[in-house]
């Protein structure tokens, strides 16, 4: 094991039979198990948990491109971490996973290579899923734990010729949308959204096939599947919002209260962390 007084701060539960590079950077309450492998140019902030044999990969050329470990990170173990990454906060990596892309804040990952199969939540654990039967008649609203966000349905009409599902701007829907857009033959480990706004409102209608849509308000994280063109999930502003496990014929439909205005968007989850707490 490499150690060296500015590299490393002395972590409260390191395996002898653990291996630090002295170009490493390991925070002080991390927890490194027995055999595992962690090469220069490695960042671990506080509260991580890199499980027993976990190799971290340097990443190629003459000078190291750091990966890096945010707080509260859990890597089980047998996995391998990729150079160059960045593995975000209070994300998890199950056992036996090969990580080869950055792994977003809270997402919990598996497989070889490494794709996202859930998120955490802080305070439960893996965030609930709500998969609620559409409204037989007339339009309904559902909440959820998440603050001001709604799952809506909408009426059905059967008839021979095809059915018909329908709602109203400023009724069924809480705004009047001033733009659109549409996602569609996104391949399934990838991860759309990841973002909030400061202003906009968004309304999200899967019309083909389905995917899975993680809306958090900085306290409190839920996920919702939109499998039906009667159902739809409002975000108001200043809620963070992922979509993922996208189905191949997935098509998904988002109105927006607003005209695209790259200021509106928080693209940093500890940025908007930070803006939550400060209300």
């Amino acid at each position: 094991m490499g150690t060296n007084d500015t590299s490393l701060l002395a972590p409260l539960a390191l395996h002898p039979q653990a291996f630090i590079d002295p170009e490493a950077h390991v925070h002080g309450d991390c927890v490194v198990k027995s055999g595992a492998h962690i090469c220069r140019g490695v960042v671990i902030e506080a509260g991580c948990q890199i499980g027993a044999n976990v190799v971290f990969v340097e990443a190629e050329g003459h000078e190291p491109v750091g990966t890096t470990v945010r707080r509260q990170a859990w890597i089980g173990a047998n996995s391998t971490v990729y150079g160059g990454l960045t593995i975000a906060a209070k994300a998890v990596v199950r056992p036996g996973s090969v990580v080869t892309r950055s792994v977003p804040p809270g997402a919990i990952v598996e497989g070889n290579p490494a794709a996202i199969v859930g998120y955490v939540d802080t305070d439960k654990g893996p965030a609930s899923a709500l998969h609620l039967p559409s409204a037989a008649n007339g339009f309904k609203i559902e909440t959820t734990p998440v603050h001001g966000v709604t799952v809506h349905h909408f009426p059905v009409i059967h008839d021979l010729r095809g059915d018909l599902t329908v709602g109203e701007f400023d009724r069924h829907v809480p705004f009047k949308p001033l733009r659109y857009f549409m996602v569609f033959g996104v391949p399934s480990r990838e991860i759309r959204g990841e973002h909030a706004h400061h202003r906009c409102h968004q309304f999200l209608i899967c019309l083909r096939g389905s995917c899975a849509v993680v809306a958090d308000d900085g306290k409190r994280r839920v996920e919702v599947v939109l499998d039906s063109p009667q159902r739809g999930l409002y975000l108001p502003p200043m809620t963070w919002g992922v979509q993922y496990k996208y189905s191949p014929d997935a098509m998904l439909m988002v109105f927006a209260s607003d005209y695209y205005d790259a200021a509106d968007y928080i693209r940093d989850y500890g940025v908007f962390t930070d803006l939550v707490a400060a209300q």
